[in-house]
């Protein structure tokens, strides 16, 4: 029984410490994927979106009161956690040493800067639609570098990952406006209704990718660029990708359930 009991402990002390060692490179991960800006450019495009809401579906507009509203459920710290939860979650038992290996290096943080500095700047509409042009431009001359990006939207599935969490996170807002008492629907006109959507979600999606890559992989040599399809299309890559999505995706779909249930919960008041 001793010589069990000893056993058990030695096990379990290995295992809280490969645990601390994989949470730390986690954390490390997460450092060089520089994942707060992210979520802080995420937050500042929620607030946009979610003034928008009010001024197409409420009788006030986009009052004070409904970006009050906004801005509380975009906070910054519970949209940080709630993607730090599930990009461990995701990660568990993956090879995140690799991960943060690619990421530090010079190559990954120039990388990592430039999907940053790219996604801030299609925080002005201007940008965004410039960046679309362009690439209509590049698409007309079949510039090379489309190719390579093509085939990186293609073989991390980012398409229809993003499609998927899009109409997700329409199925949350959905169902946040009938747990706000706005209207009643059945879960089969939910799902017609959103799946309805699919073919224009879809093509906007590709639209965006590859106006959106196009910006920030367009600095990139050719070598680095080919290193980074490299990466995505590995066993490690492909599970990286998986961690992000699984992570963004769910702080989206409680963001997208609570603009519902909120925006509900004024149309209700404003009936009364």
């Amino acid at each position: 029984m001793l010589k069990r009991g000893l056993m058990a402990f030695v096990v379990s002390v290995g295992c809280a410490g490969m645990a601390a060692a994989q949470d730390a490179a986690i954390e490390d991960l997460s450092e060089a994927l520089r994942l707060s800006e992210t979520v802080a450019i995420m937050r500042e495009e929620g607030l946009v979106y979610g003034r928008d809401l009010g001024t197409e579906m409420l009788p006030e507009g986009d009052s004070d009161g409904w970006q009050a509203v906004v801005s509380k459920i975009h906070d910054a710290d519970k949209m940080q956690a709630l993607v730090e939860a599930g990009f461990a979650a995701a990660l568990e038992g993956e090879d995140v040493a690799a991960m943060v290996a690619f990421f530090t290096s010079d190559r990954g943080q120039e990388i990592v800067g430039l999907e940053l500095a790219a996604r801030r700047a299609f925080l002005d509409d201007a940008m965004e639609v410039a960046a679309m042009d362009r690439m209509e431009r590049l698409r007309k001359q079949r510039a090379p570098i489309l190719d390579r990006i093509e085939g990186i939207v293609a073989d991390s599935d980012l398409i229809e990952r993003n499609v998927t969490g899009a109409l997700n996170t329409q199925l949350a807002f959905y169902q946040g406006l009938i747990d706000g008492g706005a209207f009643e629907m059945s879960q089969d006109d939910i799902l017609t209704d959103v799946w309805g959507q699919e073919e224009t979600v879809r093509r906007e999606s590709r639209d965006w990718l590859n106006a959106f890559l196009l910006m920030a992989y367009d600095p990139l040599s050719p070598e680095d660029l080919e290193a980074y399809a490299e990466f995505y299309s590995s066993p490690v890559g492909a599970a990286l990708n998986t961690a992000v999505f699984a992570a963004f995706d769910r702080m989206y779909e409680e963001i997208s359930y609570l603009l519902g249930r909120s925006i509900a919960q004024r149309m209700q008041s404003e009936k009364l």
